[in-house]
């Protein structure tokens, strides 16, 4: 199997270097039953000696598409396994040529999920690294509600997040942060603006960091003063949401089974047609892998996923509720691991 994908990459051979475009690979590995190769340019050579324990490093010159017919005849491929659901067309096109070339031919064949499969069941070193992350954010974003003050701008609280991440020495944030106050808060996944945060209004707080590779992700929705009896309505159903669903997940659930918990309880207070995105997602290595916890892409949840659950209504025009807590699954239940309080009991 041909792996480019780089949490996959990483996950296989703990090679951490990083992929700067879709374009752009920092090494491509190649698995068969009995050997395993790295193949990479020597920007990453050292790196990948260090980094990639029992894996045989090979240094390209001329690009790695073009060093396939050497690694086939290394390898005796008839047949390679890609990552159908990553590698891009051009690439693809590439790839075919040299396996139709070569003599004998080499069959490619998408194998789509085979790693992000072994990703969803969290290793306890992976937990261990994801609680980390967690009780950082949940540190972070802890110091900056009790920080915040009626006249502060979206990206400069963002950049304070930011800046605070790297100060306690985490890689850096796990994706672009959103602070998102006001109108602002009724967009998902608002981008910080120069919107000035006043008092009542919803501030939405969606972050995450990333220790030693991990990702952590959680979300909070904050007032300065006192909000509106609209907004106390609707933060209480989230709330409820949330809480309803955290109590009743167990291993053997299904995603869509999990997602509706919380979805039937926004429908019924009348807010359905305003919680549009699915209850959570997985995450690791990546802020968003396997499994999806929702309707669209149905399956069993087990003990040793890590995924979040965040309900959400969104009010257009006028602002938007959100909260999201980050929890393994374990054999009595769920078992949370972000650990900010900054909760309301309106």
């Amino acid at each position: 199997m041909w792996i480019i994908q780089p949490e996959n990459r990483r996950y296989l051979s703990g090679f951490k270097a990083g992929d700067g475009q879709l374009h752009e690979s920092s090494g491509s590995l190649f698995i068969t039953v009995d050997q395993t190769l790295l193949l990479t340019d020597s920007r990453y050579t050292i790196q990948a000696q260090e980094e990639a324990v029992g894996f045989e490093v090979i240094t390209h010159k001329e690009g790695a598409v073009n060093s396939l017919p050497e690694i086939f005849d290394r390898l005796n491929t008839r047949r390679l396994g890609f990552e159908g659901g990553y590698l891009v067309w051009d690439l693809y096109e590439e790839a075919r040529q040299r396996t139709s070339n070569h003599s004998p031919s080499v069959e490619l064949i998408p194998l789509s999920g085979v790693v992000e499969g072994m990703r969803e069941i969290k290793e306890p070193e992976e937990v261990e690294l994801i609680r980390k992350s967690a009780q950082l954010i949940g540190d972070v974003l802890a110091q900056v509600i009790e920080e915040l003050r009626p006249g502060q701008v979206e990206k400069d609280v963002a950049w304070r997040i930011e800046t605070l991440i790297h100060e306690k020495h985490a890689d850096g944030v796990a994706f672009p942060l959103i602070v998102a106050s006001g109108p602002n808060s009724a967009l998902p996944h608002a981008i910080p603006t120069d919107g000035i945060i006043t008092e009542g209004e919803p501030i939405i707080f969606d972050v995450g960091a990333r220790v030693d590779g991990y990702c952590s992700d959680m979300t909070r929705t904050i007032f300065l003063g006192k909000p509106s009896s609209y907004f106390r309505e609707i933060y209480h159903i989230v709330r409820e949401a949330q809480v309803s669903a955290l109590g009743s997940i167990r291993p053997g659930i299904k995603s869509a089974e999990a997602d509706s918990i919380a979805r039937d309880i926004i429908k019924k207070a009348g807010f359905g047609d305003f919680f549009g995105h699915s209850l959570g997602h997985g995450i690791g290595l990546a802020p968003h892998e396997r499994p999806a916890v929702g309707p669209l892409k149905p399956e069993v949840l087990e003990e040793g996923m890590v995924f979040t659950v965040e309900p959400g209504v969104y009010i257009p025009g006028n602002g938007g509720v959100r909260l999201e807590e980050m929890v393994i699954l374990e054999k009595d239940g769920v078992r949370v691991l972000t650990t900010n309080e900054n909760f309301y009991s309106f």
